[in-house]
């Protein structure tokens, strides 16, 4: 019977993972570049279908990724150690499917070798969102969408 050789993310704790294995758990839905709403009294998190405006929509990708978090303060850089700290991000998250103990899903571009399966499985954000810049602030609570929670 021939060894079977288990995938980086079975074999290896998020600690362990070098920067390109770690880079590839992102499944390139662009969920976590959707703009949240915080509320002041509960801090519930409420998605909306705004995007950051450094989001390609077609390739749900950030055109300036390297600097991500320089263009904007509040982007989130994931690591090991925090990830359970964003409670908001989606349950699709490979991220926090992973430091939950979850494997990844079926249309996961690790698994499926594409990242077509993304767009297929309705995960992906392409063609449900806009750019926050076309929407005023003081707007955005009329942009909170359901389809892209954490629960």
């Amino acid at each position: 019977m021939a060894d079977t050789v288990k995938p980086f993310w079975k074999s290896k704790s998020m600690q362990e993972m070098d920067k390109q294995e770690w880079e590839s758990l992102c499944d390139g839905c662009a969920r976590c570049c959707l703009e949240k709403l915080e509320c002041e009294d509960t801090s519930d998190v409420y998605f909306t279908h705004l995007v950051c405006r450094y989001l390609d929509q077609e390739k749900c990708s950030c055109t300036d990724y390297q600097n991500r978090t320089v263009l904007v303060p509040h982007c989130v850089e994931l690591t090991p150690e925090n990830v359970l700290e964003y409670k908001w991000l989606p349950n699709t998250c490979a991220y926090r499917l992973i430091a939950e103990g979850e494997d990844l899903p079926d249309w996961h571009p690790l698994i499926t070798g594409t990242h077509d399966t993304v767009l297929e499985a309705g995960i992906a954000v392409t063609g449900k969102v806009i750019s926050e810049e076309s929407v005023p602030f003081d707007d955005w609570e009329d942009h909170i969408i359901t389809w892209a929670s954490c629960d």
